[in-house]
């Protein structure tokens, strides 16, 4: 049998992706941490091999990009510094721009019903993407146990949002706000099924004395189905709401969700780091975007711009009892390049922020481990298996309660329990819940949408 090798494969991965697949000497370290590679036909390693080989069939027919849950471990720990999760998107949309069957379906059908409600609506639609995922997929009753329940928790918005997604006219110079006015992106999800989040956000910000600016007009940041589909798309999505906020003359602005804090962090890097995109972009929204605004994680804006003892002094009912396992996810901390995080791989300003209010943060494994939230809809029994690892390590570690910084873990982590086998149910909270609840504001907590109800263990504690 003839082989031929080739370096077409490789060379256009440069050019459309600056990243150098013969950097990689196969140490695997990128299959030794993929929280997926048991499941993958070809380890991340042999992905990258083939690659350089010019082994273009191999790949594209191989479940491997369609399955990659973009949790960024790869890129993370890559000796070489090779963006291993930016290859495999490049994969996936260069498939899909060559018409190449995918090799999950389900994937490719919730990219493009998820990109097209945004685009139509500017914001993302749960209610609609979860019934035309059933139905395109041919699995009308998959989640309905969920549905029910989180209708029951009034966690589901019936009618869409519809946002004008054109910008009001840019003033002719920027002004300033009180430095204690932040910009507040919020996200589709918190204004949906993470109510709780966004009350408790608000609250805890206010009770700070800090005042949030949520500009209207602002859209989805593009989750993980830009990203993976086009990536001028997954910048100018966020770029949309970036001018939003400086326009509003604000020098920060602060996201609660993981994923929107990662996307737009990632494209005001893209743009820092290719003028020529950025000078495309800037001619195709009709605005010189200045890319000069602090982009925070909430958690971030939370423990090192306020700070642990302004915080310390708003607890007037400190969470004595509480065993809290600080769960970060994927990408509040990966890669660090993006994120700007010194702990990518053990981070501690949960941590330390849990401690100031009165709890005991639990010492374990899964910190950091993917709970596989972009496969949420369409490879759901690979979530049952990562979401329960992760509750079965805080049970083993003591922890009698999960604290969480993202929507999308949150969904998972609480909203799935009740349909993973064999476990022990542990209430989820947000940080920014915990916060309320140890500033006196239970109310504002908002825990009656928590699917597993934390108010019996707070009760018992006498924290309620």
């Amino acid at each position: 049998m003839k082989t031929e090798l080739t370096t077409e494969l490789a060379d256009h991965i440069r050019e459309e992706t600056n990243e150098n697949v013969f950097l990689c000497y196969q140490c695997t370290k990128c299959t030794s941490g993929c929280p997926l590679a048991e499941h993958f036909d070809l380890a991340p390693n042999q992905v990258m091999r083939a690659a350089q080989l010019g082994m273009k069939d191999e790949i594209f027919n191989s479940l491997t990009p369609w399955l990659c849950a973009s949790c960024q471990t790869c890129t993370t720990r890559c000796p070489q510094g090779i963006d291993i999760a930016r290859i495999m998107d490049f994969l996936v949309g260069e498939m899909m721009a060559q018409g190449v069957k995918p090799k999950v379906p389900e994937v490719a059908i919730f990219n493009k019903v998820f990109l097209r409600d945004v685009d139509l609506l500017g914001r993302s639609y749960e209610l609609g993407l979860m019934l035309e995922m059933n139905l395109r997929t041919k699995k009308p009753f998959k989640d309905v146990d969920l549905g029910l329940d989180m209708i029951r928790h009034g966690k589901i918005n019936f009618l869409p949002s519809i946002v004008r997604t054109g910008r009001r006219k840019a003033p002719s110079s920027l002004s300033s706000r009180p430095a204690n006015e932040v910009g507040y992106y919020p996200g589709c999800s918190l204004h949906s099924l993470a109510k709780e989040f966004n009350q408790s956000a608000i609250a805890v910000m206010e009770a700070l004395d800090e005042k949030p600016v949520e500009p209207k007009g602002w859209i989805c940041c593009g989750s993980s189905p830009a990203h993976r589909v086009d990536h001028k798309l997954s910048v100018r999505m966020p770029l949309e709401s970036l001018i939003l906020y400086e326009q509003e003359g604000v020098s920060e602005v602060t996201l609660p969700c993981a994923m929107c804090f990662n996307r737009f962090r990632a494209a005001s890097r893209e743009l820092k780091l290719n003028p020529d995109l950025k000078r495309e972009l800037d001619r195709e929204v009709g605005y010189e975007f200045h890319n000069d605004l602090v982009i925070s994680s909430l958690l971030d804006h939370v423990v090192e711009r306020i700070g642990l003892e302004t915080i310390a002094s708003k607890v007037t009912n400190p969470l004595k009892g509480l065993n809290v396992a600080c769960y970060y996810g994927c990408l509040l901390t990966r890669p660090p390049e993006i994120t700007g995080s010194s702990e990518p791989e053990y981070p501690m300003a949960m941590d330390h922020l849990i401690k100031v209010l009165g709890a005991t943060p639990v010492d374990w494994d899964r910190k950091v481990a993917c709970c596989g939230a972009s496969l949420s809809l369409t490879r759901t029994d690979l979530v049952f298996e990562m979401t329960g690892d992760i509750l079965r390590n805080a049970h083993a570690r003591q922890a009698n309660l999960v604290a969480v910084g993202c929507p999308m873990c949150h969904a998972n982590l609480d909203g799935r329990q009740a349909q993973i086998k064999n476990l022990e149910p542990i209430p989820t909270l947000y940080f920014t819940q915990l916060m309320a609840l140890a500033f006196g504001m239970p109310k504002e907590a908002a825990m009656k949408y928590n699917m597993v109800d934390p108010r019996p263990l707070l009760t018992d504690l006498g924290l309620l």
